[in-house]
């Protein structure tokens, strides 16, 4: 019987505290430990029974593995069925505090990887895309519109492309040097807004642009989901949203020297994400570059 599989799965305090803990974060095993507070090989073994239960979900990425809630089937079924009898405890509570903490200080870790590398930003991407010019390819994704936004603009390479077609556009990044060379490379035009903030929760108003752009940033977020979202919510109806990501892949110096978070996406994933942010499908086209990877170019219309 389920009821029976599922309550011995939780028949553990700290099983009950990782279900209230990736209802709403999928999380790889370091950011549980460090949540918890406790020994890796402690933490996996939690995550083993509640993933073999089927009331969590797992995802293999490189060297990493992810964890959430079940999305569908018996497992998600009871897991809402039963929220409402720990999502107010105490520990529960307290776990949801510490993993924002958690969350937060991996934000501030990219932030101070992009402040530190900067100046060095265009080498390195140089170093992954070769002569692949990935601006002049996104460029031609876009509609005449009045207000283009470039979320996770960098140093702002892209800002001035988009005036071709936008009688004004916003960057926004959440790396002060980054926004500094942005601001540099772009002077004192005043078709040019620069915004510091997270793609997660954007400082702009709803409905407030035309077009947007998330390009190779959405593989440096803990929620990415989140930030197909938020373009959403700044878009105007009809407006164009354009994600340029990895494919999904297993290259892990993507990690240690680029500071990337995931190892790309699968079109599937995007789409889904789309959908579920009121966003309709227009069309996607791949790229290969160097290091065995491949850009994906989605494009999607607010509906």
């Amino acid at each position: 019987m389920e009821i029976l599989k599922f309550s011995k799965a939780l028949s553990d305090e700290i099983r009950v505290r990782l279900l209230a803990m990736l209802r709403d974060n999928e999380l790889n095993v370091g950011e549980v430990v460090q949540v918890l507070g406790m020994s890796q090989p402690r933490v996996s073994r939690h995550l083993k029974i509640l993933h073999e239960s089927g009331l969590l979900e797992s995802r293999r990425e490189g060297l990493w593995n992810f964890y959430r809630l079940a999305q569908s089937g018996a497992g998600q079924r009871f897991s809402d069925s039963i929220s409402w009898l720990i999502e107010n405890e105490t520990e529960v509570l307290a776990d949801k505090r510490r993993v924002i903490e958690v969350l937060a200080e991996r934000n501030m870790e990219t932030r101070k990887f992009f402040d530190e590398i900067a100046e060095d930003w265009e080498h390195l991407q140089r170093n992954v895309f070769g002569d692949f010019n990935l601006n002049s390819e996104l460029l031609g994704f876009m509609k005449d519109c009045s207000v283009g936004v470039d979320l996770g603009c960098g140093n702002g390479a892209f800002l001035g492309d988009m005036l071709v077609k936008c009688k004004s556009v916003i960057g926004v990044d959440s790396s002060r040097k980054m926004l500094e060379l942005a601001s540099n490379r772009i002077g004192d035009n005043p078709e040019v807004s620069l915004r510091i903030g997270e793609l997660t929760h954007l400082p702009l108003r709803d409905w407030e642009a035309d077009f947007a752009v998330i390009s190779m940033v959405l593989h440096h977020l803990p929620n990415p989901d989140r930030a197909v979202s938020e373009a959403a919510r700044v878009l105007t109806r009809g407006g164009r949203l354009v994600v340029a990501d990895f494919v999904i892949h297993s290259n892990e110096k993507m990690r240690t020297e680029y500071g990337d978070r995931r190892l790309g996406f699968s079109e599937e994933e995007l789409r889904g994400w789309m959908d579920e942010a009121g966003l309709g499908t227009i069309t996607t086209h791949l790229f290969p570059v160097k290091e065995g990877l491949t850009v994906l170019v989605y494009v999607a219309e607010k509906q």
